[in-house]
């Protein structure tokens, strides 16, 4: 099976702060699944390191008060095309996150809050029939 993941859990410095969140069964799962490595903020036009952004209502703004949602929604469009044209199945990606996010989201007030919601990029793929997984879901694809 195809899969889309996020590239920093494949160790790729990609997060809003420069490092990566290597995720230990990464290795097991690309012996059963062909990975496709994605990070939806670099692809929006976001630059490595940048702010940390949290989802207020249907807006992304960073915690520098800029508000960043076409950035992020242009990532979750490209990631959407990539995982159409390489006929992935399904996505693993980072939690948490304003845009890979699944489940659970920041509420947008940069203390550490959660709340039930979905990153953009998650939320798009759903939205296409794509079921998304989080790091926390790997076993569940082995």
């Amino acid at each position: 099976m195809k899969l889309l993941i996020s590239a920093c859990l494949l160790g790729v410095r990609c997060r809003y702060d420069g490092a990566s969140k290597t995720h230990p069964l990464v290795e097991a799962l690309a012996e059963h699944h062909t990975l496709i490595p994605i990070c939806p903020e670099q692809m929006g036009g976001l630059s490595t390191p940048r702010p940390p952004s949290e989802c207020r209502g249907d807006r992304v703004v960073a915690n520098t008060g800029v508000d960043v949602t076409e950035q992020y929604r242009r990532g979750a469009q490209e990631v959407l095309r990539l995982c159409q044209m390489f006929g992935c199945e399904a996505a693993v990606l980072k939690e948490r996150s304003p845009s890979c996010g699944s489940g659970k989201i920041y509420d947008g007030t940069f203390t550490g809050q959660l709340i039930s919601g979905d990153g953009t990029t998650a939320e798009q793929l759903k939205a296409h029939g794509i079921p998304v997984y989080g790091e926390s879901q790997i076993e569940e694809l082995l």
